[in-house]
């Protein structure tokens, strides 16, 4: 039982690790490419669609204009919510129900 609870205390430090360092990450290549920030960028999915941020990734989506912000929401609803944000310009490209077929 110790095993398996020092196991799981070990994989949640290295997983909030990791998504920081991605988070970091994000940050430093929204600075370089002159795009709005992370921070901004959840504060407008937010506006768009009330509740907890889940994830956040930022995407070339070459084929739709630009750079995405792809932000989960977990709604009040308690359904999640994918709010893509254009970040170049701020501007919720899309606001979709996130399927979980599983």
């Amino acid at each position: 039982m110790k095993k398996l609870l020092m196991f799981t205390l070990v994989s949640s430090v290295i997983s909030f690790s990791a998504v920081a360092d991605d988070i970091v990450e994000m940050q430093t290549k929204s600075e370089q490419l002159g795009l709005i920030s992370v921070d901004e960028a959840k504060s407008i999915a937010l506006e768009a669609k009330p509740g907890i941020i889940d994830d956040i990734d930022l995407e070339n989506r070459s084929f739709f204009g630009g750079w995405d912000y792809e932000i989960e929401v977990l709604g009040k609803d308690g359904k999640e919510w994918d709010v893509y944000v254009n970040a170049e310009t701020g501007e919720v490209r899309k606001v979709s129900r996130d399927w979980d077929w599983f």
